[in-house]
């Protein structure tokens, strides 16, 4: 095993990698913008090192700090975290060079599944059901291939997840547009603004299988994760196992996903995503080479700890799940994403000082954030400030949890999205598992708040 780790990363994931490393015996070493010095993380860890400015750009998205920065430490290896640098093959590639581990899959797995576009090639050939789309990126001139598709249709980033880089056009005169703005958001986020086309289908669930494989050829999948409920294309909350999916679906998902997983020789822990339409039919939609934001919800029902087997698959360690294909599960899970956001102004950003942080806690309960009370946001990054993590013997059990732990958790001196999970958890559909893509603007259309 390593004895020391660099995260490439900042807020709360470069917490929860810490800790895991902790656990382990493994010394970290954070890194930071001039805008985090005061970030948890950086207090966390065993040292620091500030890469740059707060532009991402040029503090977590630049390559060559970020190297320089793991050798200034003794580093011998790399975690990518999420985000930022997560899914780029170039920085896994500059790793390799300079003798450090990237923890993550090589350059040619995260080029054959990570680069969206491409992974839809490989689902092709595992006969995997595909929306249909283009076959490879687009450019300004891509109005006769949406065409041919069928409004309306999504612009989607090659490079990256996390609901940037993506947009809904349903008619013509809106494709230059959009497709200039995701492009734009794509670069800013990925460092690579290469974009594709996806016909868009209304209000399907939006399902995920979380895999682990090894250098020696053992390979899991986890039960599926149901991130349906969403605002602007990024998920708001997530639970496993799905309401939906049933004994005899669970395993065609895993299966196809641990297809794919073994047809790009894939080490470590990745992510497949598909839709589910009502019928039950479900389609391949992106692979996630790197670890999810909502891997806590697959932790609490299975025991696993996700970080810890990225290391070791890493390592060149045998994982801990070898000795079957589908990982066994107990009771309910649900990942409420508390973020700065104020979701009666259609989710706008909030900022400010947090005056008041006051936790949930009790059986069942698990909090993952970076913010402490008097910490001050900065404006360049993710929105997110923690995730509550539900644990109960059975959904009903969890969402009854759910109540309770929102009603605890308490946040002054910014806006969040507290109160649209206080509505989520209180709505007869939700309560019911009857929920898909279009839940939150139906949630909050009442109430003269649709998102738009």
């Amino acid at each position: 095993m390593f004895k020391k780790v660099l995260i490439a990363n900042r807020g709360e994931i470069a917490v929860r990698v810490i800790r895991t490393l902790k656990e382990m015996g493994v010394q970290s070493a954070a890194v930071y913008s001039e805008a985090d010095r005061s970030c948890l993380h950086v207090r966390m860890a065993d040292e620091a090192v500030c890469i740059g400015p707060a532009m991402a750009r040029e503090s977590y998205l630049n390559i060559a700090a970020v190297i320089s920065a793991a050798k200034l430490t003794g580093a011998e290896a790399i975690h990518p975290g999420y985000g930022f640098l997560a899914e780029n093959a170039e920085f896994s590639e500059a790793c390799a060079k300079n003798g450090l581990v990237f923890i993550g899959p090589s350059p040619k797995s995260i080029r054959l599944l990570g680069h969206k576009a491409e992974a839809r090639k490989m689902a092709v050939k595992a006969g995997i059901p595909i929306t249909p789309g283009t076959k490879d990126c687009v450019s300004k001139n891509c109005g006769p291939e949406a065409e041919k598709i069928g409004y309306p249709v999504m612009i989607k980033a090659a490079a990256g997840g996390g609901g940037k880089g993506i947009r809904i056009v349903r008619e013509k005169s809106q494709l230059a547009h959009e497709l200039q703005m995701a492009q734009s958001e794509a670069g800013a986020a990925f460092g690579n603004d290469e974009v594709y086309l996806e016909k868009y289908i209304e209000n399907p669930r939006h399902i995920e299988v979380q895999f682990v494989r090894d250098s020696h050829g053992s390979a899991a999948a986890f039960p599926e994760r149901d991130c349906s409920i969403q605002r602007r294309h990024q998920k708001l909350l997530e639970e496993s196992p799905s309401p939906a999916v049933n004994q005899n679906l669970r395993k065609k998902l895993e299966e196809a996903a641990l297809s794919l997983a073994e047809a790009a020789g894939y080490v470590g822990v990745g992510t497949v995503e598909f839709l589910l339409d009502k019928d039950g039919n479900f389609y391949f939609m992106e692979v996630n080479t790197r670890l999810q934001v909502e891997h806590p919800v697959t932790e609490f029902i299975t025991g696993a700890d996700l970080v810890r087997e990225q290391l070791l698959a890493a390592a060149g360690e045998k994982i801990s799940f070898a000795g079957g294909r589908s990982v066994p599960f107990r009771g309910h899970a649900i990942e409420h994403r508390i973020n700065a956001e104020d979701y009666t102004r259609n989710f706008a950003p909030s900022v400010g000082r947090v005056e008041e942080w006051l936790l949930p806690g009790g059986p069942g309960i698990r909090v993952d954030t970076h913010v402490y009370q008097g910490y001050s946001l900065p404006i360049y990054y993710d929105s997110m400030l923690a995730k509550l993590i539900i644990w109960g013997e059975n959904r009903d059990w969890a969402v009854a949890r759910s109540v309770r732990a929102l009603e605890e958790f308490r946040v002054s001196g910014i806006k969040t999205t507290l109160d649209a999970h206080r509505l989520i958890v209180e709505n007869e559909d939700f309560r019911a598992g009857r929920t898909d893509t279009g839940f939150m603007e139906r949630l909050l259309a009442p109430a003269d708040l649709a998102i738009k």
